[in-house]
Parts: C-alpha cells; sequence; structure tokens
C-alpha cells in the first residue's frame, strides 16, 4: 500500500454498490453512522450482472419501488433435454417479478445518499493494511481510515482475502442476454432447461414477463461445450417459449461468477465483515442470491450497529456464518447432486420423476415455497429503505 496521510476517517467503508452493499450502507446511516460506499464502476445503471428475479417473500417482506418492476409471474415451465413433453406448474400466487435493475440501483442509491451514505463511484478497492484501507478515484489515491470494512465486493472478494475471512470456492459462471419483446398476449413465463450438455450443473431459461426476454446459461465453466458464450449462442438461437419473437441486433449482456457452495462459515472479524456474494449468501440450488442478499444484509447492518455503538467487537459473534450454514444442508446435498449430473440421458431420467405426482409435489416446494434466508429478518417496515437489487438468480 502506499504510504501518506489518512485523508478521510469514517465508521464503516462499504466496498461495492450491488444490491447487499447499497441496503447494508443505508441500514448503517438511518443508525446514525459515517459511511463511505465505494464501488469501482463509474455508473450504478452500466455492467449489470443479475437477471434480477425477485421473489415473492423478497416482495412481500422488502419495499421495493412498484415502478421497477415488470409483471407478476405465476407459470414456470420445466424442460427436459430435447425440450419434448415439458412439465408446467402454475401458482395461484404472484411468484416473480423481474426487476429493472438499472433503475433499481439507481433508487437505492438516492435512498441510500438521503440518508447520509457518501457514495464515491468509479473508485476502486486497492487493498488495506494497518488499519488503512487505499482507494483509487478519479482524484487518485485515498487513504482511508474506517472503524470497520463490510465487503460487498462479489463472489471473487478482495475484502475477504485482505480481512483473512473465507472465500468462495464453488463456483458456476452464467451469461444472458436482454432484449425487450413485444406483447403477444401471452401469460408471463420462466422456462427452464435441465440440459448438461447445454447448461452443466445447473440451467438454461428464458424469462419472458412480457416486456423483457432475459435468455441465458449458466453451470461449471470447465464443463462447457466449447465454452460460455458459444454455448448461450446456439442456446438464444432455439430458445423455448419466444417462437416468432425477433430477436434485435442489439442486445443487453450480462454474466458473471455464481457462488453456490453455501454461505461461507468464517464470515464476519473483529476488522469486519461479508455480505451478498462475498459471504456466498445464494441459494445453492437455485443460485437465486437477491433474497438473502437484503435479509443477510439486515443481519449484518444490526449487528454491526451494536458493535459499533458499545465498542465490542465481541458483538460480532452473532454474524456467525456456520450456525445459518446449517440451515442449508439439504440444499447443498441437492447441489451435490446435480453436479453429479453429467449426461443428457441421466437427466431424461431424473426429469421423468418431475411428472410423478411426488416430483410435482416437490419443484412446487422449490419454486414456490414460503422459506426465505434463516435467521436473517428483515426490518421494521416502517424503517426500511426501498433497496434494489445483484447477479445471474
Amino acid at each position: 500500500m502506499s504510504q501518506g496521510t489518512v485523508r478521510e476517517e469514517v465508521d464503516v467503508l462499504v466496498v461495492g454498490a450491488g444490491l447487499a452493499g447499497l441496503h447494508t450502507a443505508t441500514r448503517l446511516a438511518d443508525a446514525g453512522h459515517a459511511v463511505l460506499l465505494a464501488e469501482r464502476r463509474p455508473a450504478l445503471t452500466g455492467a449489470v450482472r443479475t437477471t434480477g428475479i425477485l421473489v415473492r417473500k423478497t416482495l412481500d417482506d422488502f419495499a421495493l419501488p412498484p415502478g421497477c418492476l415488470g409483471p407478476p409471474i405465476r407459470r414456470v415451465v420445466l424442460y427436459p433435454p430435447g425440450l419434448r413433453r415439458p412439465v408446467t406448474l402454475v401458482s395461484d400466487r404472484d411468484e416473480y417479478r423481474v426487476g429493472d435493475m438499472g433503475p433499481l440501483y439507481a433508487a437505492a442509491a438516492r435512498t441510500a445518499q438521503a440518508a447520509g451514505v457518501r457514495l464515491a463511484l468509479g473508485t476502486r478497492y486497492a487493498g488495506r493494511a494497518d488499519g488503512v484501507s487505499l482507494l483509487v478515484g478519479p482524484g487518485g489515491p485515498a487513504r482511508v481510515r474506517a472503524r470497520s470494512v463490510v465487503g460487498a465486493d462479489g463472489a471473487r472478494s478482495r475484502v475477504a482475502r485482505d480481512l483473512g475471512l473465507d472465500r468462495n470456492r464453488h463456483l458456476l459462471v452464467g451469461a444472458e442476454e436482454v432484449f425487450a419483446v413485444p406483447d403477444r398476449g401471452l401469460p408471463p413465463a420462466f422456462h427452464c432447461v435441465l440440459d448438461p450438455s447445454l447448461a452443466p450443473g445447473y440451467l438454461a431459461w428464458v424469462v419472458d414477463d412480457g416486456r423483457h426476454a432475459h435468455v441465458g446459461v449458466a453451470g461449471y465453466a470447465e464443463r462447457f461445450p466449447g465454452g460460455l458464450r458459444r454455448t448461450l449462442a446456439r442456446f438464444a438461437a432455439t430458445a423455448p417459449g419466444l417462437a416468432g419473437v425477433p430477436r434485435p441486433a442489439e442486445v443487453e449482456r450480462r454474466g458473471g461468477p455464481i457462488p453456490v457452495g453455501g454461505l461461507l462459515r468464517r464470515i464476519g472479524c473483529a476488522d469486519g465483515l461479508l455480505v451478498g456474494d462475498a459471504a456466498g449468501a445464494v441459494s445453492p440450488l437455485t443460485a437465486g442470491g437477491l433474497d438473502p442478499c437484503l435479509r443477510l444484509s439486515d443481519l449484518a447492518a444490526e449487528v454491526l450497529d451494536e458493535a459499533l455503538r458499545t465498542g465490542r467487537p465481541g458483538a460480532l459473534a452473532a454474524y456467525d456464518g456456520a450456525a445459518l450454514r446449517a440451515a442449508f444442508r439439504g440444499r447443498l446435498a441437492l447441489r451435490r447432486g446435480l453436479a453429479q449430473v453429467r449426461t443428457p440421458a441421466v437427466a431424461a431420467a431424473a426429469f421423468a420423476l418431475l411428472r410423478t405426482p411426488p416430483g410435482r409435489a416437490a419443484a412446487r416446494r422449490v419454486l414456490f415455497g414460503d422459506r426465505s434466508f434463516p435467521g436473517a429478518r428483515p426490518a421494521p417496515a416502517a424503517a426500511r429503505p426501498a433497496p434494489a437489487g445483484a447477479r445471474l438468480s
């Protein structure tokens, strides 16, 4: 780290202005702490990585700007290899909505700044030593001393490394294309293709809410036949649910790593903590991350507020990834099983179970269930800011 005087002192330095970073920073500023939020992107509306699928529990428990949400989705269609004889599941409740991520991030940034967060865009976290963090921004390098550092800097967190905390080891990679579609009078639907020759270890998807289509694939990087980009192009050419819909020449492209090893065991120490993807706060089975991001951020802000107010770093002991991780044993086991499905024949045989009443019931529990991130509570409605959403989910 470069030498020189400390330019600024704050209570909390948050690194990364995705869903987790924005929400954590806002909660801490609302509690009266001086918060600096550093984000390497020059604008929050660019380089979006997430599909932005928000599940019903998130929509029920958190105040999101309704103008930034797509139409509700109740229909999920599951396809085996070859796309023949899909299984359609329809809920009697609104289960999903897709966030318009650029405006959602912008709304969350305005909420954070109104709470007192100082947002430094185009500012890269370059490391930490002796309690001082080096930030490199438009005005050059700056050394910042913070009582605590929050790593919200993604699946390959540098903050985690510098704090000596756990780092994600099990990652999928995903990519998708997003483009506007005409209203064809069809019910919004979430199409999922389970084919290891197309999406090894995870799935390919089409989310069509009548306004935008999200066409993507995700899986284990080393198993993609011909590479991720070529696989996505192959899938996009015959994606289900979009027959007759012209694909524009210019599309928005998103992508990035997805941690699926479950919540990390060591996500906090006396010097700071991790939230969001940096903490592995993603469902190991479904790779959904927006709901856990918000809920874990609430818990992080709660325990960090107590530690800062009391001056007792021991208060961070309540931020225990190992204890929270125990609630994910079943989903971790299913993730390991899904990782072993390596051929279309095995996938087709497993898919046959989905056509049975027990199989359909199990799929409904996963896709339409009421479970959310365990052990982390949303803030009281009166105190909640309007957050915005991260990554492929």
